[in-house]
């Protein structure tokens, strides 16, 4: 039997279910199409019985079974570890805020992965993610997917020609809800299932208990910019810029009663700093300064360019200027002023629903965090 031309990462959801759907509905009508799943694990258990791991396993053997497809196992939870979840640890050690996400992509779905499907004689691999590719010029892109509130491109943003010219995404031109009703109509038995939601290895438990096994809590004050102590915190780890939950501030004599939220974090003294107000000066900022780009078409269009970005997930992409600078790392503009831009999460730039890249933000210019750390913005301001 010859071996598949496609393996389709299953994961026990709808979206990866019915990706593996339509590459066998292709091979059904070109057979040299042959497609092949492949469950990953990448989570270890950790004993407490919150990962659902072996449930969406099941799932992903249900599904397959379904369409009459082979399936394909590999256990990449070593490679987690390394890769992502000790990073992962050491940042918000560091105060920073990461996404592991970007970085699972990076180096286990589009680099562990997809060594596993060449091992089995794949040429390309595809995954259910909400993106599209295409070859333009001579180069691949990555684009924003047709259902604008399920793009997933800026998780993708650290990938590569070599990955993009190996990779396709089934679902790039469909809206969720059709994905939902194709599902249904083919019986699969993901069909109804919930969409996962966070980080495997947190799943649905307590973010701030699950941190804690990892990262021992140290208690400290919680304060205003201005110095009053205002309660106490559990760690200021865990915590992030523009958080409103978990403070537990109550009323506070000579405020107020207005909700508080996360606008600084002093991790060398422990000291945690709030103020009042979603829209408050102290989580306003202009500008930023990453870590060095990555570029997906391997290069920046130029070292200056204006073009539009986002600075988390779930945000409009907003208007900016971007410096490229000699070592590689991003000096940008904003248009207007940014709310809670974070350290640790990744800024991701676009020229229209074209992807050019990212880079992990490294500081701003919010005002606290120009008192906080006044030697990093110098250092990347030089």
């Amino acid at each position: 039997m010859s071996p598949p031309r496609t393996i389709v990462g299953v994961s026990g959801g709808v979206d990866s279910s019915v990706a593996a759907l339509l590459l066998r509905d292709r091979a059904l009508a070109q057979p040299e199409d042959a497609v092949a799943g492949l469950f990953m694990q990448n989570w270890a258990d950790d004993g407490s019985g919150d990962c659902r791991a072996e449930d969406d396993r099941k799932d992903a053997v249900a599904v397959c079974g379904r369409l009459g497809l082979p399936i394909h196992f590999r256990d990449f939870s070593r490679e987690y570890w390394d890769g992502v979840f000790a990073h992962f640890l050491a940042e918000y050690a560091a105060g920073r805020t990461p996404n592991p996400d970007v970085l699972c992509n990076r180096e286990i779905k589009f680099k562990y992965f997809l060594d596993a499907a060449r091992e089995l004689g794949a040429e390309r691999i595809a995954t259910g993610h909400y993106a599209r590719v295409e070859k333009r010029d001579g180069h691949w892109a990555l684009l924003r997917a047709a259902d604008s509130g399920k793009d997933q491109s800026y998780f993708l943003h650290q990938l590569g020609q070599e990955q993009l010219s190996a990779t396709s995404f089934p679902l790039g031109g469909m809206l969720k809800r059709d994905v939902r009703a194709r599902a249904a109509q083919a019986a699969l038995p993901t069909a109804e299932k919930k969409d996962s939601t966070g980080i495997c290895f947190i799943g649905e438990r307590d973010f701030r208990e699950f941190l804690s096994r990892y990262l021992p809590a140290r208690e400290g004050e919680i304060r205003t910019p201005d110095g009053r102590a205002v309660g106490k915190h559990a760690g200021v780890f865990y915590f992030t810029l523009g958080q409103r939950e978990g403070l537990n501030i109550g009323g506070v004599r000579g405020f107020e009663a207005a909700p508080w939220y996360v606008v600084g974090k002093d991790v060398e003294n422990n000291v945690l700093y709030v103020d009042q107000g979603i829209d408050n000066a102290w989580l306003q900022s202009r500008s930023l300064w990453s870590e060095a780009a990555h570029w997906i078409a391997g290069s920046p269009p130029t070292q200056r360019f204006g073009c539009l970005a986002q600075t988390r997930y779930r945000q409009a992409a907003e208007a900016c200027e971007v410096e490229v600078r000699d070592d590689g790392t991003l000096q940008v503009r904003f248009v207007r002023d940014q709310r809670a831009v974070t350290p640790g999460q990744s800024l991701v730039l676009y020229d229209g629903d074209t992807c050019l890249g990212g880079a992990v933000i490294a500081a701003t210019d919010a005002p606290l965090e120009r008192r906080l750390h006044a030697t990093i913005e110098r250092d990347y301001a030089a």
